[in-house]
């Protein structure tokens, strides 16, 4: 586990947090309780931190991850994600060249709880639930090729599984067929921006990390 000297806050204001999880820390055991000591670090606070969890990322998945450091923050945030208001934008590399180049993806997904692996379906099937994105193809290198991702739907493991369906695992990631594991077990999928309203002002936000390199 990281220490709070090496927490990287992306972004604060007086009712929401930002920070850049790193691959390989789960976002409730791991990241929430550094996020906590930060904030009790920095304001001097006693007893108890509140911290709402509004959306979280992958073990293997690195990126933005917005919280909130009161009740009205997590309550405002909640409406913004529920309406779809909310953009999510993901970057990732694949193996292969996804057909076409840009496009929507709908499809419904079913998660296995078991394995830990969610289904793709062209159609509903029982105990399914929508998902959808739209994608765009940056550049190719080699047998490789670098996604921008709009999330529309934040459904478990939806991009993994959505992109592999269309035949472009992302890099690392063999449990939806790529070819084999990186080193550290991370997956080249990062959240690369967020577009969100503050809670008091309802001013426009974004945030924004470099996009990741193949190597």
């Amino acid at each position: 586990m990281m220490s709070s000297m090496t927490l990287e806050v992306l972004y604060e204001d007086n009712h929401l947090i930002a920070v850049n999880k790193p691959a390989g820390m789960l976002v409730q055991e791991d990241l929430l309780p550094e996020v906590k000591k930060y904030l009790k670090e920095k304001y001097q606070k006693p007893g108890n931190v509140f911290l709402g969890l509004i959306h979280r990322l992958d073990r293997n998945v690195s990126g933005i991850v917005l919280l909130a450091k009161t009740s009205k923050g997590a309550s405002r945030l909640s409406e913004q994600f529920r309406l779809h208001t909310i953009e999510k934008i993901y970057h990732a590399w694949v193996e292969g060249v996804p057909q076409p180049s840009k496009g929507i993806l709908r499809h419904f997904l079913s998660k296995n709880e078991h394995a830990n692996k969610t289904k793709v379906f062209e159609k509903e099937v029982p105990d399914s639930q929508y998902a959808e994105l739209s994608y765009e193809l940056v550049k190719t290198e080699g047998d490789f090729s670098l996604v921008k991702v709009y999330l529309k739907t934040g459904r478990s493991h939806q991009i993994r599984a959505q992109l592999a369906h269309i035949g472009c695992p992302i890099v690392g990631d063999v449990k939806y067929g790529a070819k084999k594991a990186l080193p550290d077990q991370s997956l080249k999928l990062v959240a690369t921006e967020l577009h969100f309203d503050t809670a008091t002002e309802g001013k426009r936000e974004v945030i924004k990390l470099p996009v990741p390199n193949l190597e």
